[in-house]
């Protein structure tokens, strides 16, 4: 009787389990950032234990970011994900799967040895705070402890803070189709209202797919490109590319580097709003549809579209 009794509370405890599993809620007041929204079914935003430092620390990301375009001082960003596991263990998973988008050759070609090699020497490291994220940065990087979570690039990208708070000073790396539409949407004052800017004041591309089929070529262009740059301060979305560049930039053009990966996607207007904090992310997109036919779009559920129309 006792045997049966513990296997329906058993039962009844994975049913409880799976419900909140397939539940999407509001996080803890404990991780929000004003001006975004962030819907999830990881139950690691509803306990304050997490990372209960969240909100100081946002404080002392948002200081030092600052600080670093004021002095200048040149410096490298790397936000790590589990995308960014399977690439650095050439795990074939999603992109980081040769073909895909990362790169079109086996890993054995690439010289995966730089990537890896390169992505331990950036200034500061931003992980996501869920325990299996944590686990994963860990064993990539064991002598790394992550400087910040990742939570605040993709926040204060869709609240408009790191648009707005250094507007006139900031530039964008990342793939040239994407960065031609936020070029074309920025013709729009609608558009220049939303991020709080009228330009990005440098706009650095790298190629769409398969960037890390020749590192040392896709560097050399990205040196040439920021010979002459204005901006103390790039965002920088370029895939799985980054673990071979991300530290290489500064040494390019004194900037500070920060990687919102996804963000790039964002304010191109084909944002996932079920990605992290952009719920209410507005998709403000060209009326002219050839812009994104050639688009590598990994993840896209076309929410929040606005069409807008550019007066040339």
């Amino acid at each position: 009787m006792v045997s049966i009794l513990l296997n329906k509370i058993k039962s009844s405890t994975r049913l409880i389990f799976d419900l909140i599993l397939r539940r999407r809620f509001n996080i803890n007041r404990n991780y929000r950032i004003a001006g975004a929204k962030y819907v999830t079914s990881d139950p690691s935003y509803l306990s304050i234990d997490t990372f209960p430092d969240f909100q100081k620390q946002l404080e002392v990301f948002k200081n030092l970011i600052r600080e670093l375009v004021i002095q200048p001082k040149a410096s490298s960003f790397f936000k790590f994900g589990d995308g960014d596991y399977y690439f650095l263990t050439a795990n074939e998973v999603g992109s980081a799967k040769p073909g895909k988008r990362a790169l079109s050759r086996p890993y054995s070609e690439i010289g995966l040895e730089n990537f890896v090699s390169r992505s331990a020497k950036n200034d500061f490291y931003l992980c996501e705070i869920p325990p299996h994220n944590q686990a994963l940065f860990r064993s990539i990087f064991p002598t790394i402890s992550p400087s910040f979570p990742a939570e605040y690039v993709y926040g204060l990208t869709a609240n408009h803070w790191l648009t707005s708070e250094f507007a006139g000073k900031i530039g964008i790396i990342g793939a040239e189709e994407k960065l031609i539409i936020i070029k074309e949407l920025l013709k729009s004052p609608i558009y220049q209202s939303y991020l709080g800017l009228e330009k990005f004041e440098d706009y650095i591309y790298i190629p769409q797919k398969y960037a890390c089929d020749d590192l040392e070529g896709t560097l050399e262009s990205l040196k040439s490109q920021l010979t002459g740059a204005n901006a103390t301060v790039f965002l920088v979305g370029v895939g799985h590319v980054k673990s071979g560049i991300m530290s290489e930039l500064p040494k390019f053009h004194p900037a500070v580097y920060l990687d919102i990966g996804s963000g790039v996607d964002a304010l191109a207007g084909v944002i996932d709003t079920k990605r992290p904090y952009f719920a209410n992310w507005t998709n403000y997109r060209l009326a002219d549809s050839s812009y994104y036919e050639n688009l590598d779009l990994l993840q896209y559920n076309h929410g929040n579209e606005v069409r807008l129309t550019i007066q040339n």
